[in-house]
């Protein structure tokens, strides 16, 4: 009886020690990455390209978690207000190590929580609990202080045996395995020999409906003069043309509410509305009777509109003549009236500090504004992301020191994008691929030196195939072959 008191009160102990550790040190943004490793791999987005709607909700909430984990790196910032996120977590598989693998494909379920952490590992730790995920790897992550490592040695640890051992007794040195398995990577054609077979024949049988596809987009585009249809995120075929018999159904019952969209792009996504772009949203879960009501309203839409481009232009002039802009494939969804809050909250805050910028003097530039962020950015296609609670000292000195930098960013965006697109039909033709296309998280420097590298390959795998340059190999529900950008040969 005391034997076993003895045990349970040295594993109370050690439960209590360790917590005061996790609690007591912090971890650098290199760390948190690394411990939020399991986390990446079960809501990534490119593995849920069969669920588009689950898709683009972790994409959202991607985005809104790393600029929390941004601010939360950020020195003397204080304003930190709670942050609601859900997200689509993969199931694990039973009986799997690796990390990577030990998730299913079929089956994911919706987490939602709100962070309102102060610092990084209590944040860490909140989004790996919320999940269901382990946090016992973060012990193994390097402590800050001795008095650490001290308290760290009076837990228990697995025997680290001699190599010596392994040799003598014919056992497998886990180590030796874990560095085995980290340098075999996956290669351009082993990926491409092992997944070409199951691509043609997803391929061959998608044909069908992806002529049917084009038939009713072509038949609606005219039929209601619409600019173009769109989709949001990559929706397999057979959803896409179910989404055009749909409308193509409430043009037959109700044309006379659809005459308001001539002339307009329309986007199939999760939400109906106008988007902060000017395209008419239909919401893919939404009836017909959300969509009617957004083609009634649309005369009321252009009245906002109006008064977000005069919002737009104030911006301008208080900001030295720089040119605000929505940029549909780097920015989050909006509807046109987050976006004319979004505008309006930063107008009111430029108001209020007076900045002293020239009139003019910063005209030719290019501006973003992003709530999710808290840093000032410049892309590489020259313009500003500038978060809208920016501080406006930060802001001026920030815009003004790179300026010039902008202004060649973007005088090479041109000569980039020519370049993109000589390469990718130089590839498509050589490849002799039906299609070639990207992701919109992959930046143009990013397909450029995938296209180059391409061409110096010799891949008969890829003929009469559709090819997508992601983050990731996948193989996608009607046969579109998915590559990382920066594949290994």
């Amino acid at each position: 009886m005391f034997c076993c008191l003895r045990v349970v009160r040295r594993l109370c102990l050690e439960k209590i020690l360790l917590q005061c550790i996790i609690q007591s040190r912090t971890l650098s943004g290199a760390d948190a990455i690394h411990a939020l490793k399991p986390f990446y791999f079960a809501v990534h987005p490119d593995f849920f390209g069969q669920h588009p709607k689950e898709r683009a909700v972790n994409e959202n909430s991607l985005k809104r978690l790393n600029g929390y984990l941004e601010n939360l790196q950020k020195p003397g910032f204080h304003s930190f207000k709670p942050t609601q996120l859900t997200f689509y977590v993969r199931e694990r598989e039973p009986n799997s190590s690796n990390v990577q693998e030990s998730f299913s494909t079929s089956g994911f379920r919706a987490v939602s929580f709100t962070l309102h952490t102060r610092d990084l590992l209590s944040t860490v730790l909140d989004i790996l609990n919320s999940c269901s995920l382990s946090t016992e790897h973060i012990q193994s992550l390097s402590v800050n202080s001795q008095s650490h490592k001290e308290a760290k040695r009076a837990l228990n640890r697995p025997i680290k045996w001699d190599k010596t051992y392994y040799s003598f007794t014919g056992f497998k040195d886990p180590e030796e395995e874990l560095d085995q398995a980290q340098r075999v990577e996956t290669t351009l054609t082993s990926w491409l020999d092992d997944n070409e077979a199951s691509a043609v024949i997803k391929l061959k049988k998608s044909l069908p409906l992806r002529k049917e596809l084009e038939r009713l987009k072509l038949e609606l585009s005219h039929q209601l003069q619409l600019s173009d249809i769109r989709w949001q995120r990559s929706w397999g075929i057979a959803h896409r043309c179910s989404q055009l018999h749909s409308l193509g159904r409430l043009v037959q019952q109700r044309p006379e509410v659809l005459k308001n969209v001539k002339g307009h792009t329309v986007v199939f996504t999760e939400r109906s509305g106008m988007s902060a772009a000017g395209h008419v949203m239909l919401g893919t879960m939404d009836v017909h009777h959300h969509w009617t009501k957004i083609f009634e309203r649309l005369p009321n839409y252009y009245k906002l509109q109006e008064r977000l481009l005069f919002l737009e232009d104030r911006i301008s002039q208080l900001l030295g003549g720089i040119q605000v802009i929505y940029v549909e494939e780097l920015q989050p969804l909006l509807t046109l009236e987050e976006y004319y809050d979004t505008l309006d909250s930063f107008y009111n805050k430029l108001l209020d500090s007076r900045l002293p910028f020239h009139p003019q003097s910063l005209r030719g530039l290019q501006m973003i504004l992003e709530s999710d962020r808290y840093t000032p950015s410049l892309h590489e296609f020259g313009h500003f992301t500038i978060p809208t609670v920016c501080d406006p000292a930060t802001l001026q000195w920030f815009i003004i020191a790179k300026a010039q930098e902008a202004r060649e960013n973007l005088k090479r965006r041109e000569e980039m994008m020519i370049t993109e697109k000589e390469l990718i039909d130089t590839s498509a033709e050589k490849f002799s691929l039906d299609r070639l296309y990207k992701e919109p998280s992959v930046t143009s420097a990013q397909m450029i030196d995938c296209c180059k590298r391409l061409l110096e390959e010799s891949l008969p795998y890829l003929q009469g195939m559709h090819l997508c340059i992601s983050h990731f190999y996948s193989v996608l529900q009607d046969g579109d072959l998915c590559i990382p950008w920066n594949w290994k040969s």
